[in-house]
């Protein structure tokens, strides 16, 4: 089943409910802090963890004590989806736990 892309409405309305995202370059972007680099480290291989359950996958980036994701849906065309804020609203779910700000 193909996944359509999410109307700049939707889009804008999905983004209300995820603080912190937003859209750059066509991609859903975030980017946490967090308290060290082994932190941040666990972070990814949780993120890691949720993006295979999803079998959807952002690009991924480690810096010394952040976390950044950029995503969007190469089936549809680049566009971002419902499957991106999926991938969004777990990784707020979990980032909390990681203490991610």
């Amino acid at each position: 089943m193909p996944v359509e892309p999410l109307s700049p409405q939707e889009l804008g309305e999905r983004l209300a409910g995820l603080p912190g995202w937003s859209l750059d370059e066509g991609r859903l972007t975030r980017s946490y802090r967090l308290g060290s680099h082994f932190a941040a480290t666990a972070m990814v291989v949780h993120i890691a963890q949720v993006q295979e359950e999803l079998d959807h996958h952002s690009d991924l980036t480690l810096g010394y004590n952040t976390v950044a994701l950029a995503v969007h849906t190469h089936s549809a065309g680049g566009a971002v989806t419902e499957k991106d804020i999926e991938l969004a609203r777990r990784v707020e779910d979990l980032a909390a736990g990681h203490g991610a700000h």
